[in-house]
């Protein structure tokens, strides 16, 4: 039995994974982490009421509790002190917190090396197994077409904007071929109307009350387009990506970006 904490256990994504993680017979939630929440109970907020344990707004209740690997959906602002934490205390973590930029990863994976090899990291930008397929089927149409653009759409309470998911869709077209982003003749005639720029890739998001998280890639070329598209409809949908990254976690030494290396798909180095 692996011994699980959560850090940001009542939120919307972390109620999910403490789920998730209860009704898993590999593993135990151990540890709950959640500022708001303190000493609430969470096995009666997740419909596991013999789950003996209430929230804490102190890391060091992982320790107390034994915990072997902790898992992340927080906020962008705070992921690093997490991770920085969990590396000092040799605590594995998965972390599900977008917005962490290739600089931040750079410094995780410093701080991994400097810590002797006691903890590992592994951080997704989505746990939606089709949405690791939509980035790799993307990345092989970006060899072919010339021009691509992303819309991601997400709920109105997501903290950053792009998402990660099309941040790192845009980074890894950008690795192979850097499509046109268009024409750059036109005229904005409102300031940003035609979306950021990540890689020459067009990012636009939507941010909306209905939606869970959607991504579409656009791809065009001369008389025709190709669209790559993936919804998650309901939180659900990322639990078995978060508990198989959590399985795993602990035999990746240092940092894994992204769920890729664990789906042993065809042609990744």
């Amino acid at each position: 039995m692996i011994r699980v904490g959560v850090i940001g256990a009542m939120g919307r994504m972390g109620r999910q994974v403490c789920a998730a993680v209860a009704d898993d017979p590999e593993l135990t939630l151990v540890a709950a982490i959640d500022r708001s929440h303190v000493d609430e109970p969470i096995g009666r907020v997740i419909g596991h009421p013999e789950v003996d344990v209430r929230c804490s707004d102190e890391l060091d209740t992982l320790l107390q509790a034994e915990t072997e690997v902790g898992v992340d959906f927080t906020h962008p602002d705070a992921v690093l002190q997490t991770v920085r934490w969990c590396v000092e205390h040799a605590v594995h973590l998965v972390v599900g917190t977008t917005g962490l930029s290739p600089g931040d990863l750079q410094e995780v994976a410093v701080e991994l090396q400097r810590s002797g090899g006691e903890s590992n990291v592994l951080v997704a930008p989505n746990f939606a197994l089709g949405a690791v397929l939509m980035e790799r089927f993307a990345s092989m149409a970006a060899r072919v077409f010339p021009a691509v653009e992303i819309i991601e759409l997400h709920h109105e309470g997501k903290a950053d904007a792009p998402s990660g998911t099309a941040l790192a869709t845009a980074r890894e077209i950008g690795k192979h071929v850097r499509p046109e982003a268009g024409s750059g003749a036109e005229t904005e005639t409102v300031p940003g109307v035609r979306g950021g720029e990540v890689e020459g890739v067009r990012i636009h998001s939507v941010r909306l009350p209905g939606l869970v998280a959607h991504q579409e890639v656009i791809f065009g070329g001369p008389g025709q387009t190709l669209t790559i598209r993936h919804d998650a409809m309901d939180r659900s949908s990322f639990m078995p990506g978060v508990l198989l990254a959590v399985k795993a976690v602990a035999t990746r030494p240092g940092l894994t970006v992204g769920l890729d290396p664990l789906l042993d798909l065809p042609g990744h180095a």
